[in-house]
């Protein structure tokens, strides 16, 4: 099976769209077929995509995917160049829904696209709320950028969202069928640990390891984490929190906090630290509000339980990898849920392993590079496929470059 990888960026890199871009073209690479990478040049509007990039990385985070949605007329004609230079079986797009935009293949093909969520979802979900927007980005940009949005998931074959929060609100919002939308969980931005041997000990008369991890603090809910261990110890318990990746303010740091604002697990000494931390930890207090979180796929994967909120996508099965709390829980809440493990550590012991099975059973990578590899070998069968045709490539023009 040969696949044409579409993406803004490439997934060569390992640390945009924090990791998810270079796993899921690895797992198509390990367990789908050949992958080849499409360019990410606009065509003629490449020097805009040039200046675009040459602006502070906030204005052009902003700029980027907009104007590629309003010059994707142009940006498509190379895309569809691309495909037509080689014969595919499947065109998948990652993130980006923008490069899939206008596309129209030279040939049958299967056209595939994943995101942890989209424009339109997040914006109107709890989780783009706590962000907000502005009055021209809600009257004027956002129900234009709708309409492509629509445009453009109505014509894949195979939309493969992560969570069951994302099908359910995307299919009635883009009208797609039972057919298109299917569920297949993502996994985590690392590479599987080895399981621990037994499962670590829970005890009130031990340290009680907490964890956070990401880059903005307060956007991981930092805060209740740190009430949640300070509740703790004035219950008389020695809990200790890490922090991995962020520096939390002076406010929520006191001789109990050790702060990693940033580990590179590509350097051997740091990727140590983090293992540590991940498998010496208790618990990862986690009340964020995001689509997806990579971090619950890792600490599953460390065989630690998860406490977060039920918002989104957020990967934690209540009872089997942690527990997802109603939003607007407080740190009181968190703190209830530690202190009953702590009276039953046996049930503790049983979470941790429940988390890992988890892991090992669907929130790998390896498992999702299975189960589409098989969706695509099914409608590739099927012979159902998009098609197109381009007004500057021809059927023709693709087999003249491939005897």
């Amino acid at each position: 099976m040969k696949i044409a990888y579409l993406c803004d960026i490439s997934p060569e890199h390992t640390q945009p769209y924090s990791g998810g871009n270079a796993r899921i073209y690895r797992a198509l690479k390990d367990h789908v077929g050949e992958v080849d990478i499409l360019p990410q040049s606009w065509g003629a509007a490449e020097p805009v995509r040039r200046a675009i990039y040459a602006l502070p990385e906030g204005v052009n985070l902003r700029l980027r995917w907009r104007l590629h949605l309003l010059l994707s007329q142009i940006i498509s004609r190379s895309v569809t160049q691309a495909l037509a230079a080689k014969k595919y079986d499947v065109v998948f797009g990652a993130y980006s829904f923008q490069s899939m935009a206008r596309l129209k293949t030279p040939y049958p093909m299967l056209k595939a696209f994943t995101a942890d969520a989209s424009f339109t979802v997040y914006k109107q979900s709890e989780i783009g709320a706590r962000f907000g927007s502005s009055w021209l980005s809600r009257r004027l940009l956002d129900p234009l950028t709708f309409r492509a949005e629509r445009a453009i998931y109505q014509n894949l074959d195979l939309a493969l969202w992560p969570s069951d929060w994302l099908k359910r609100e995307a299919d009635p919002l883009y009208d797609l069928s039972e057919s298109q939308s299917v569920v297949v969980p993502w996994s985590a931005n690392i590479d599987t640990p080895k399981a621990e041997a037994t499962p670590l000990a829970l005890s009130k008369d031990a340290q009680v390891n907490l964890l956070v991890v990401g880059r903005d603090w307060f956007a991981k809910g930092g805060p209740v984490a740190f009430e949640t261990m300070n509740i703790l110890r004035e219950a008389g318990v020695d809990a200790r929190l890490t922090v991995i990746g962020t520096q939390p303010p002076d406010v929520h740091i006191n001789p109990y906090v050790k702060v990693h604002r940033a580990l590179n697990k590509a350097v051997p000494r740091e990727r140590a630290l983090f293992e540590a931390a991940f498998r010496n930890a208790h618990f990862l207090v986690q009340p964020s509000f995001e689509s997806w979180g990579f971090a619950f796929c890792e600490a599953a994967a460390y065989s630690l339980p998860s406490l977060c909120l039920s918002v989104g996508g957020v990967p934690v099965q209540d009872g089997i990898t942690g527990h997802d709390l109603p939003q607007g829980s407080s740190a009181i809440e968190f703190s209830e849920i530690i202190q009953g493990y702590l009276k039953n550590p046996e049930s503790y012991a049983a979470l941790r392993l429940s988390s890992r099975a988890e892991f090992e059973a669907s929130l790998n990578w390896d498992a999702w590079g299975r189960r589409v590899h098989d969706l695509f070998e099914e409608r590739l069968a099927s012979g159902k496929l998009s098609y197109m045709p381009s007004r500057t490539c021809s059927v023709s023009s693709a087999a003249d470059h491939n005897p």
